[in-house]
């Protein structure tokens, strides 16, 4: 059997992607931990939490409210919603980074087909994979983080944020509506799902950017694996943890940059059913509260805390992603 065919078989093996998916989600797992605390604090600003809005824009902004969190409930305040976030963020991590393993050498079987349409592809579909089926996790982890009602009896749980989102009124939003038409009456599951078509769109820029400039700069810096190398497509024999990070930190970055309207879009759509618990807030209606609230600098509130929590947690995902697959063979 050739040599490619030998490749094509171990890399759509079950051992193979099995084996990826847990380096992918130790890594998703790793990188949220370091940035949970200002992840519960950008959320509380792109949701426009009204006990934490003046604080919104500005890192110091960001220091303060996690103070005031710490101050009020602890360390644990802090990582509030953090239960829902590893809950999630595992099988997230490891279908994405999976998927982009699967879609990396089917699209780009060899080195000489590589090109940047076909690494944002390979990223967006592989970010946009990993959403379908993890999005009603991320829903309830919002929710978790955006409660700040105070006192350890009142803190939510995975639990009773799943159950308060379920049993959301469904009363109909003007008198010749009935309730038994709602969308949210006839099919409750949709409750979980408030967010999911700007989450997919956001999901492009965002996913096939950070896959786009992590594998540019990989295979623009570092050099092709040698003819009797077994090392998968792209990959030196010997690259440095730090490289890693600092190419998922450009990486980062350059998503965050490219996404973050959408996500500040998608936070105030997930909140919903807080501030809205009887209908389904669409595109249009959120995107002109955004704007009639603050102009366009509202679709970039917290863009600084943004780049705070992303860049480090995108160096330290690829990093222990590639760390991960050493260490496991793959």
């Amino acid at each position: 059997m050739s040599t490619h065919a030998l490749r094509r078989r171990d890399k759509q093996s079950l051992h193979f992607i099995v084996r990826s998916g847990i380096a992918g989600g130790v890594a998703g797992c790793v990188a949220k931990s370091v940035v949970a605390p200002l992840d519960r604090v950008k959320i509380l600003f792109q949701a426009n939490n009204p006990d934490f809005d003046k604080y919104a824009g500005t890192w110091s902004g960001a220091f303060k409210a996690a103070s005031r969190i710490y101050r009020q409930r602890g360390v644990l305040g802090l990582f509030q919603g953090h239960s829902a976030t590893l809950l999630r963020i595992f099988p997230y991590a490891a279908i994405k980074f999976m998927a982009y393993d699967q879609l990396e050498y089917i699209l780009m079987p060899t080195r000489a087909k590589q090109t940047n349409l076909r690494r944002f592809t390979a990223g967006a579909l592989s970010g946009m994979t990993s959403v379908f089926f993890t999005y009603p996790l991320e829903l309830i982890r919002v929710r978790m983080a955006y409660d700040t009602r105070n006192g350890p009896s009142t803190r939510p749980t995975f639990l009773s944020a799943m159950s308060k989102i379920y049993h959301e009124s469904t009363l109909p939003s003007s008198a010749n509506s009935p309730a038994s038409s709602t969308l949210f009456t006839r099919f409750p599951v949709f409750k979980f799902y408030r967010g999911f078509s700007v989450s997919m769109v956001g999901m492009i820029p965002y996913a096939g950017t950070s896959f786009l400039a992590w594998g540019y700069m990989r295979s623009y810096f570092l050099p092709p694996p040698s003819k009797n190398s077994s090392s998968s497509l792209g990959k030196s024999t010997h690259v440095s943890p730090v490289a890693d990070l600092a190419f998922g930190a450009l990486a980062g970055a350059l998503a965050q940059t490219a996404s973050y309207p959408f996500e500040v879009v998608r936070r105030r759509m997930q909140v919903g059913g807080l501030t809205h618990p009887d209908r389904w807030l669409g595109w249009g209606e959120t995107i002109r509260t955004i704007y009639s609230g603050k102009g366009w600098r509202g679709f970039y509130v917290g863009l600084s805390i943004g780049y705070l929590k992303v860049v480090p947690m995108t160096a330290v995902s690829f990093m222990v992603w590639q760390w991960g697959k050493r260490v496991l063979g793959v």
